[in-house]
């Protein structure tokens, strides 16, 4: 995929919103002695990206934005491979799920971000959490999946609006 000056400046902005929120507009809760849980909506720009732009771009976005973010704010954590791979495939997803939509239904968006966020926060970043820390996932997992619960409603509202939004605006 070519990219074009309009396409790098975009997902170069979508990657400076996605590390503001994940980096400083975050909450941390720790179990165990450990940050297993983050709340953030830094994951939005990171979809964003791969909705409108596709999922080579998505994945781009996610990765720098993970790579950017951590050298910024290590928000109190080793660098761990793993979670880039997570943030990539973030992007990689949604670009995928909804590549070539023309209008963002609310069905549409919803199953794309309840997939990812099953692949990607529940199942990746749990079991990256566990061989990092050694945490046992019977304690960590209800937690993690009540958050989904929460942001997989609030993420599809915003990502629709926002999809939308941008849709209007190149269209014009």
């Amino acid at each position: 995929m070519q990219f074009t000056t309009r396409t790098v400046t975009n997902l170069s902005l979508l990657t400076a919103v996605s590390i503001v929120l994940t980096r400083l507009f975050a909450v941390a809760v720790p179990i165990g002695g450990h940050t297993v849980l983050r709340l953030s909506f830094g994951e939005i720009p990171i979809m964003l990206a791969g909705v409108l732009f596709g999922p080579a771009a998505g994945a781009v976005t996610g990765a720098a934005a993970d790579l950017i973010g951590y050298l910024m704010n290590p928000f109190g954590g080793p660098f761990f491979p793993g979670f880039t791979v997570s943030a990539a495939l973030t992007g990689l997803i949604a670009g995928l799920m909804l590549r070539g939509a023309r209008s963002f239904s609310w069905k549409q968006m919803g199953v794309m971000v309840a997939v990812n966020d099953l692949i990607t926060s529940v199942a990746l970043n749990t079991f990256w959490l566990v061989q990092l820390y050694g945490l046992d996932p019977r304690l960590i997992l209800p937690t993690r999946v009540g958050a989904r619960l929460v942001t997989i409603p609030i993420y599809t509202v915003v990502l629709v609006l926002l999809a939308r939004l941008y849709r209007k605006q190149a269209l014009a």
